[in-house]
């Protein structure tokens, strides 16, 4: 039996117009702006204008990733439309794809099967623009900032001390370090420089962040660029960069409005990756999925020790958020794989190496339950290999931490295969009442901060700072910032700043190597082990395998 791709489901698709997704979803058409048929950015002004009690909030998030897949967005669209089917009002919330995962290994970002966001074709593309205007908001201010050097240099800016760095939305590694403004005085100043993909840019975290316009210029003002010769900082609003970049990120802070395959208003906005970013889709897009929907289901990126917990130390903290359910996703093959097995024994029942294994769900879940002190379901996406012992296996060891399971077959039956875990989420919801509460205080050191992180979530010993990152850390304190929280940048692959160590390890420190702060932003970055603000593409990267014919039709996106 031949199965479609997920492109060629999403094509099959008969999308409704995005005015009647606007008019289900309760948004008066006053607060619409179209872009074609079949998307639409919403006004801001909804938020503040729609008199609706909020609804619950609901995050998906996952076990640590593996090669062997989980399927993170796809659970959350899936349960979207399962609420929908029991007769629930619901919206879901998701981020924007980046182009540079889409033609590089990772594929797009629009969930799979029968469980996707559409237009499929344009939400992993360009979309509405946002991460253009993003990147041409960084850049412009990159261009200010050397050209203010060129011009006399008023603010004594030290050109070894620049901080701020270009981007582009794409996997470029010859741009990681570049030296420039060569070519004689007329070209600007020779000075060493960079590219960040787009995603990683503060730009990014700013506009997640931001509630508004006048919010929205305030944290661009407070951007740090670099430091002057007198070791003080340098800051957008000192260049007078702010309203220009705010302009242009104008049409870029509203929210964007789709659908899911089954109808379900869906909001997809802001794209920040969750292993060197906060990695949560904007606090805008959040606020009104909760003003549209009974229930709002969004995600955050990669495992739950990194976008799970930043959504809850970073995200819910700056907006004022609290979750009254966590969905924590996990398939039988990544945890075999987390036990050892390799990617091409993964389709054989294999208990022992699903028991060695398992403990990085446990320890998930259990952070989610007694860390932040919230409810949780695990959601399983079921394989046509996973047998019944497996699955049992899994059930059980679940309750001994007080969590259910339950199976989703959303990829296969869209929200037909959902309909067990929304009525298990909607359970939670009414039933269990959480006490949330963060991983760490926002009084406790910058270095405090993150051994608790390390301690509480990763499950290791503690962090170790190096020297640079010791003086980094005293330097920020000193500037104000001690009181900021903090931005974890580590590998996805593992609890440690050691993608090689799988499962749920212990014994381990995480070493940080450099410390910054998005100011802009409001919160610190940890750097740890090898992370790079700019991936590279791979050997053979998902570019070549796309198309389009004389007609306009795209093939090979997924």
């Amino acid at each position: 039996m031949a199965f479609l791709t997920d492109i060629e489901i999403a094509q099959q698709c008969e999308m409704k117009p995005i005015t009647e997704i606007a008019e289900k979803a309760g948004i008066d058409k006053k607060y619409l702006e179209q872009y074609g048929n079949y998307k639409a950015k919403i006004d801001l002004s909804i938020v503040k204008e729609n008199q609706k009690p909020n609804g619950k909030l609901i995050l998906v998030t996952a076990i640590t990733p593996t090669p062997a897949g989980e399927g993170k967005t796809t659970t959350t669209i899936g349960l979207a439309d399962g609420m929908a089917r029991i007769g629930k009002n619901v919206c879901v919330a998701l981020r924007e794809p980046s182009l540079g995962p889409v033609f590089g290994v990772k594929g797009g970002a629009a969930g799979g099967g029968y469980a996707q966001v559409v237009p499929m074709e344009d939400i992993n593309l360009h979309f509405t623009g946002d991460f253009h205007a993003i990147g041409a908001a960084n850049n412009l201010l990159a261009a200010m900032l050397d050209n203010h050097i060129h011009q006399g240099n008023a603010l004594g800016i030290d050109t070894r001390r620049i901080t701020w760095k270009r981007c582009v939305d794409m996997n470029d590694r010859q741009l990681r370090f570049v030296t420039d403004g060569l070519g004689g005085r007329v070209n600007g100043v020779p000075r060493e420089d960079g590219f960040d993909i787009t995603v990683a840019s503060e730009i990014m975290a700013v506009l997640c962040l931001a509630s508004d316009i006048s919010d929205l210029k305030k944290r661009l003002s407070n951007i740090i660029v670099g430091y002057n010769f007198q070791d003080e900082p340098v800051t957008a609003g000192q260049l007078n960069a702010a309203g220009a970049m705010a302009a242009l990120l104008k049409d870029a802070i509203k929210p964007n409005l789709v659908q899911t395959l089954e109808g379900t208003p869906a909001l997809v906005h802001g794209g920040p990756f969750a292993n060197i970013a906060h990695g949560c889709n904007s606090v805008t897009a959040t606020k009104i999925a909760l003003k549209l929907g009974d229930y709002a289901i969004t995600e955050a990126g990669f495992g739950a020790d990194l976008g799970a917990e930043k959504f809850l130390d970073i995200k819910c903290r700056m907006a004022g958020l609290t979750p009254s359910a966590v969905v924590m996703v996990a398939t039988v093959r990544a945890l075999k794989m987390h036990g050892g097995l390799d990617k091409k024994s993964l389709g054989e029942e294999n208990l022992e190496a699903l028991e060695k294994g398992i403990p990085n769900l446990l320890r998930h879940v259990s952070n989610i339950k007694n860390v932040y002190k919230l409810p949780c379901v695990v959601a399983v996406n079921r394989f046509p290999t996973d047998t019944d012992n497996e699955i049992d296996f899994i059930i059980e060891k679940c309750k001994e931490l007080g969590v259910n399971v339950v199976l989703s077959n959303v990829w296969a039956e869209g929200g037909k295969g959902g309909e067990d875990l929304a009525r298990e989420v909607v359970r939670l919801c009414e039933e269990e009442k959480g006490d949330f509460t963060f991983s760490y205080d926002l009084d406790l050191t910058i270095e405090e901060k993150i051994d608790a992180i390390v301690k509480n979530v990763y499950g290791g010993d503690g962090v170790v700072l190096t020297p640079n990152a010791k003086k980094q850390a005293a330097k920020l304190t000193e500037m104000g910032f001690g009181n900021c929280p903090v931005c974890m940048a580590k590998t996805q692959y593992s609890f440690s700043d050691d993608p090689t160590k799988l499962g749920a390890p212990d014994g381990f420190t995480v070493t940080v190597r450099n410390l910054k702060i998005s100011a802009g932003a409001g919160f610190i970055v940890a750097l740890t082990g090898d992370i790079m603000t700019m991936p590279g593409l791979p050997k053979l990267p998902a570019a070549e395998r796309i198309d389009i014919d004389e007609d306009g039709k795209i093939t090979g996106l997924f």
